[in-house]
């Protein structure tokens, strides 16, 4: 089937003008109505958060104001897990349409549940977010996020299809057959993790189909942390315009906040969320624009109202004025998240931060992996890399961009590692949400 190219969609495009565009006061006060909604729902309905509660002696008649949600205990992860697996349930088990679950590979898998009102809601924010990123209804959108448990897949597609797109739900995997589907199809919009989209990137280029024989316009890729060289690895290479996309399972899904294509952050949809960014250590919270780790209270979820989830993504939040029109506050790129941070030889490491070094450099595909291992009690960081496949493959060559980039690691981050250069090929690929980062410490020396 042959499409025409479509233009990109316009800046200011809104898939609710009234509620993206409403004036900061009057949102507050939104927000304030919905916050006592939700403890009052919570307290009533949740035995472990009522004992919460109880514990710090708050009840929702204590929340005169938003700064008043300090006061009130966090959650997290643990929280769901000791009350796996319907404990945090609000409502009754009759009204939960849907449930997901994390992958629970460290423990209990963390359950949450949805009712018919929180699906809908679910569509129509993934709905914004899709408008936001340039997404029409006349597009045709390949959906490669994975289904089932993991809410990337059914997020993206119920969005879709709530804007009115067509929408091809491939999930992960078999990646030749979802070039040729989207070369044959025509797709306008692509949905994967950003690790996945290089993978397709990368398969296209071997089967010999050129970008230009896709027309992918937009890229909406999210579930894990990528940096801005990724971002022009990808925009260069599949001919789209990457934007980000955030969400996670206990808060809602995809779908919390998105950017739009003016790519200067991503609008946190404040009608249904309360952001707050605290010191990861004191958990103070912190002034507007000062980075620290994100906590959300969501305002209009019934199944499974969370009360200041900590998160662990590192962010900042601003409230200028975007060039889109919208109002919202914006979420500026996370660059990790506190419990990935790894701390060797007392230097502070991001994943993410070995990355913006890696993605782009001369020589060197786009592809990587972090190994943790404990040496004499001493925990040892090595980074494998892959060579560009237009590189000499000799040991000599790879010793050599070895050295180089490890130079460029300590010269960057500060930090000194082992650099094992890999021919292409041999760095395991991503089929959907990439593993970074191998920590075998636990094996010892």
């Amino acid at each position: 089937m042959n499409r025409p190219a479509l233009k990109p969609a316009p800046v200011a495009a809104l898939f609710d003008p009234a509620a993206e565009t409403m004036p900061r006061a009057e949102l507050a006060a939104l927000q304030l109505a919905r916050l006592k909604t939700t403890l009052t729902r919570a307290y009533e309905n949740v035995p472990h958060t009522r004992r919460r509660f109880a514990e710090h002696g708050v009840t929702p008649d204590h929340l005169k104001t938003l700064a008043d949600i300090r006061h009130f205990p966090f959650t997290g992860k643990a929280d769901l897990r000791d009350n796996y697996p319907f404990g945090m349930f609000a409502v009754p088990r009759e009204d939960v349409v849907r449930v997901h679950a994390s992958s629970g590979t460290t423990g209990k898998p963390t359950v949450v549940g949805y009712t018919a009102d929180d699906i809908a809601l679910w569509a129509d924010l993934m709905a914004r977010c899709l408008t936001a990123a340039g997404a029409t209804r006349h597009d045709i959108v390949h959906v490669a996020y994975g289904y089932g448990l993991f809410t990337g897949g059914l997020g993206a597609h119920y969005g879709a299809e709530r804007l009115g797109a067509m929408v091809v739900p491939v999930s992960g995997g078999m990646t030749e057959r979802q070039v040729t589907l989207m070369r044959d199809f025509g797709a306008n919009v692509l949905c994967c993790t950003p690790s996945y989209a290089l993978n397709i990137a990368e398969v296209a280029e071997q089967s010999g189909i050129r970008r230009d024989a896709l027309k992918l316009r937009t890229g909406v890729f999210g579930a894990e942390p990528w940096s801005e060289q990724m971002r022009a690895e990808l925009e260069t290479r599949l001919g789209l315009q990457a934007i980000d996309i955030y969400g996670l399972s206990e808060i809602l899904g995809p779908g919390v906040a998105c950017e739009c294509t003016a790519q200067a952050g991503l609008h946190g949809w404040e009608d249904h969320f309360l952001f707050e960014i605290v010191d990861p250590k004191t958990l103070e919270p912190l002034p507007m624009g000062a980075t620290g780790e994100l906590v959300i209270t969501t305002l209009t979820k019934q199944a499974l109202p969370m009360v200041r989830y900590r998160t662990r993504d590192i962010t900042r939040l601003i409230d200028e004025p975007c060039a889109c029109g919208r109002s919202h506050v914006r979420i500026m790129r996370v660059t990790g998240r506190d419990d990935d941070m790894m701390i060797i030889r007392g230097v502070n490491v991001y994943p993410s931060q070995v990355e913006a070094v890696l993605v782009g450099l001369p020589g060197i595909a786009p592809h990587y992996q972090i190994v943790l291992t404990r040496r004499n009690a001493l925990d040892h960081m090595a980074v494998e890399v892959e060579v560009a496949p237009d590189v000499a493959q000799d040991d000599a060559t790879l010793a050599r961009v070895g050295h180089e980039v490890q130079h460029r690691i300590k010269s960057t981050i500060g930090i000194t590692c082992e650099i094992v250069a890999k021919r292409p090929g041999e760095v395991p690929r991503s089929q959907g949400k990439a593993v970074r980062v191998k920590d075998q410490r636990h094996l010892g020396s």
